[in-house]
């Protein structure tokens, strides 16, 4: 069976090339033609051996994603959606910008953490994506980009972990994709332009950063944890104390000096003054420190059935405001794509569910659509 070479990073394809009998530095030369150039064909890499392009047709292969769709917001803002096989399809989207043109990747088919807010969490999980089709996504686009944008240079600059899926869940194809986009002989991103967004897999936030510290992007979305564990069930396994712990151990590594917490703004929901009250007092004083951070305020992107509506501008305005008079650096995100449904919280592809999540949180949301006391605790030690 031929290998995909998208699966592999640098040391990766070193074994691979060592096992067909070539010294290392080809491997270097293939990991060039193949994410530097977007070369597909092995006859195209003209300074690798005759003998070597001859025998690698019949061992690997570099396999693209087949493109089901293609959609370009009225903002320039596109959205693919490639087909994964066994029924699965993922989303894709690149987001241009005067400075910098973002990518946000998908790591899973569906998601199986089920967030209230989430369109991927609603279509339930099928499965984890390898990690040449985590990188595939990025090959694709790069160089299509380069010929629709006629650009020998670079166009995406900045990757965001943040499509369907939770990237930390899938942490053993995701880390060598990180790897790869990394590589000066790859694709050369800063450690501070690749964002992995989690929305609390402690565990693997502290094995990130041992192996490969990128940005941190948490989705916290809720200042306690009886909010937060309607909001996002994972919370039951890891509440937040223990996840500002992780951010905290985390920050050393990491290649700012700060930690981005997500806080998408539901109507009624989370959106109160107290709210805003309750977040700052845990940002600035847990464990009597505090988490050095930068708060992004995403207002909700309505979806069917959800049960949730955005916060009105006014409302977001007040909570962001409470937040920078208390010192905190704040943003409120600028929806992009939303007439292609490409914005936050809007991916859900096309998943075959092998987690009934339609049933699942439509029992959840009947039992939580009552007010939610706010819950004032004691300040940490």
């Amino acid at each position: 069976m031929k290998v995909n070479l998208l699966d592999f990073d640098l040391d990766g394809m070193a074994a691979f090339c060592e096992g067909l009998g070539e010294k290392r530095f080809r491997s270097v030369q293939l990991f060039r033609w193949i994410h530097q150039k977007g070369a597909r064909n092995f006859n195209e890499m003209s300074d690798l051996a005759k003998s070597l392009r001859e025998k690698l047709p019949a061992v690997c292969s570099i396999d693209d994603l087949s493109v089901l769709s293609r959609q370009e917001s009225i903002d320039g803002t596109i959205k693919w959606l490639f087909d994964v096989g066994g029924g699965n399809a993922v989303e894709t989207v690149f987001i241009p910008e005067a400075d910098r043109g973002t990518l946000c990747i998908s790591s899973q088919a569906g998601c199986a953490v089920g967030c209230r807010f989430c369109s991927t969490g609603h279509q339930g999980f099928s499965r984890n994506l390898t990690t040449g089709e985590i990188v595939a996504q990025l090959w694709h686009a790069e160089h299509f980009l380069r010929k629709h944008l006629v650009s020998k240079e670079r166009v995406i600059t900045n990757v965001v972990m943040m499509g369907m899926g939770e990237p930390l869940q899938n942490h053993a194809a995701l880390f060598p994709a990180l790897r790869i986009m990394l590589d000066d002989h790859g694709y050369g991103l800063s450690r501070r332009r690749v964002t992995v967004s989690t929305s609390g897999v402690v565990p693997m936030m502290d094995r990130l950063a041992r192996e490969c510290p990128v940005a941190l992007a948490v989705s916290l979305h809720a200042p306690n944890d009886a909010l937060r564990d309607s909001l996002v069930p994972l919370n039951r396994k890891y509440p937040i104390a223990e996840l500002l712990d992780a951010c905290v151990r985390y920050l050393p590594a990491a290649p700012r000096d700060f930690i981005t917490f997500e806080y998408c703004m539901l109507d009624g929901v989370n959106d109160q003054p107290e709210h805003a009250r309750q977040l700052l007092d845990l940002v600035r004083s847990h464990r009597g420190r505090g988490v050095p951070c930068k708060i992004n305020l995403i207002p909700f992107n309505p979806f069917p059935d959800s049960g949730l509506k955005c916060s009105p501008k006014s409302v977001v305005s007040r909570f962001a405001q409470i937040l920078v008079d208390g010192g905190v650096v704040t943003t409120v995100r600028k929806t992009r794509g939303d007439d292609i449904e490409a914005a936050c919280g809007q991916l859900a592809g096309d998943v075959l569910d092998r987690t009934n999540a339609g049933q699942r949180l439509a029992r959840l949301r009947s039992a939580e659509e009552r007010p939610i006391r706010i819950v004032h605790r004691e300040r940490q030690a």
